[in-house]
């Protein structure tokens, strides 16, 4: 029995559907056809922010409790009114990647399976000049909500002093997203000096609710992740359904809204009604450009106070001034080591740090498929260690993404400093004990370094 399709005219162009009765979200029963009909609804605002940017595809093809994998090479089978560009990436190596203009080739990537849409802060005809800054709100586990407004609002400010016009939207996810236009003057790495100088600020304008701390193990409140903004990196962008059981979106809003907007109040299902109603509150985004140079000022600044380079990811190449791209409790003295390598689970050759020496007591509670099956077994770790749980800070609590060969998984370790070392649990059975490397040659998910 053939398979069902669903052609749609879209913008002057017939778009296929395929397998469109296919339930993309199992929570709230919404279709692969469902998420083209939400993404029509609002294509204006979409488009405005992917439009002429090159995309990395993010596939989910059998819905969001299936793994997903990033596809940075356009599909050599696609229409030719499929526009693509050819980026190089800092491993060197170079992709043709998608780039979308209008609703038709929308609702195509939408087919292929991608529930969010992740573009570069580029544009096609100027892949070396990021014409938008990205500030990605990140809160650390137990932070709540009002607390990311607050750190939201801050930033803002920081932006406006600066003589640039801030933008806010839900991440759909955990956090807030702040976007500000640029003029498309300067490079990926002055972006992202710019974008450390506004999380410094913040962090200093307030220091107990906001760090710039990249290493997990240092940061407290909401981190302003400013490396969003090195080169190869992208962000949900606005109006991208998320991978969540109810179908979130990342929302644009306006500050007015912001001290009282509540994440789950913006779905797949409340969000088309909200755009008929009040519009893209994004719209005036592309006519707002400014000007770097007073950021780039106040990153001087803050380096002639002493205040240098902060890491990159780990994939970039080392960059002049940056620190030592080791977190803080894997360092070694030069005089002596320090520290103890700690113990893997049982059943396991590795731990918690992998093979390196720590100076922090830290156990591994679980490695995980989805970041929902990790933080399920923190739950039931807590649940066996109640008394434990009362001594640990939000920032004790590790949740790292990790990446597997075409997908990531997620690992929680726990820090065990603030518990007196009589009452600290040992390194026990992993809660979740995923491998996302297994069948391939050398399985390397004991080596979560």
């Amino acid at each position: 029995m053939a398979t069902r399709t669903e052609v749609l005219e879209v913008a002057g162009r017939e778009v296929t559907v395929t397998n469109p009765d296919k339930v993309f979200f199992p929570k709230t029963g919404h279709t692969k056809l469902d998420l083209v009909r939400y993404y029509l609804a609002v294509a204006d605002g979409a488009l405005r922010g992917v439009a002429g940017r090159p995309m990395a595809l993010k596939r989910y093809v059998n819905g969001v409790e299936g793994e997903f994998f990033f596809q940075k090479r356009a599909p050599s089978s696609r229409p030719d009114w499929v526009e693509t560009v050819e980026l190089s990436f800092p491993s060197g190596r170079t992709a043709h990647e998608v780039v979308v203009r209008d609703a038709a080739q929308l609702v195509w990537i939408v087919n292929l399976g991608c529930v969010d849409l992740n573009p570069h802060p580029v544009r096609a005809d100027d892949l070396e000049h990021p014409d938008e800054l990205r500030i990605d709100l990140d809160p650390v586990p137990g932070v709540g909500w009002p607390q990311i407004r607050e750190v939201a609002l801050a930033t803002r400010e920081v932006l406006h002093g600066l003589g640039l016009v801030a933008w806010p939207k839900t991440s759909g996810s955990r956090g807030i997203h702040v976007y500000a236009r640029i003029e498309p003057r300067w490079t990926f790495p002055e972006v992202r000096r710019a974008a450390l100088a506004v999380a410094r600020e913040v962090e200093r304008t307030i220091p107990d609710l906001a760090t710039s701390r990249w290493w997990k193990e240092e940061r407290h409140g909401v981190f302003l992740d400013y490396n969003q903004n090195a080169k190869d990196r992208t962000v949900a962008s606005a109006y991208s359904v998320r991978p969540t059981p109810d179908a979130r979106v990342s929302a644009p809003l306006t500050w007015d809204e912001v001290p009282t907007c509540e994440p789950g109040a913006y779905t797949i299902d409340t969000v088309p009604d909200r755009y008929a109603r009040i519009g893209d509150p994004s719209e005036g985004i592309d006519e707002a450009a400014g000007s770097l140079e007073r950021l780039l000022e106040l990153s001087a600044e803050h380096e002639a106070a002493g205040f240098g380079d902060a890491p990159w990811p780990p994939h970039f190449a080392k960059a002049d001034g940056e620190p030592p791209r080791v977190q803080p409790s894997k360092r070694r003295k030069r005089s002596a080591a320090e520290g103890v390598v700690p113990p893997p689970a049982p059943g396991k050759t590795v731990g918690p740090t992998g093979r390196r020496r720590s100076k922090k007591p830290l156990i591994e509670i679980a490695r995980a498929a989805t970041e929902d099956e990790a933080m399920a077994g923190l739950h039931r770790w807590r649940e066996r260690h109640p008394d434990v749980w009362s001594y640990l800070a939000p920032a004790d609590v590790l949740v790292d993404a990790m990446r597997g060969r075409s997908t990531t998984w997620t690992r929680i370790r726990v820090n065990l400093q603030n518990v007196p070392e009589a009452e600290r649990p040992p390194q026990e059975t992993l809660e979740v004990d995923y491998d996302p490397w297994e069948g391939s040659r050398g399985s390397r998910a004991d080596d979560p370094s």
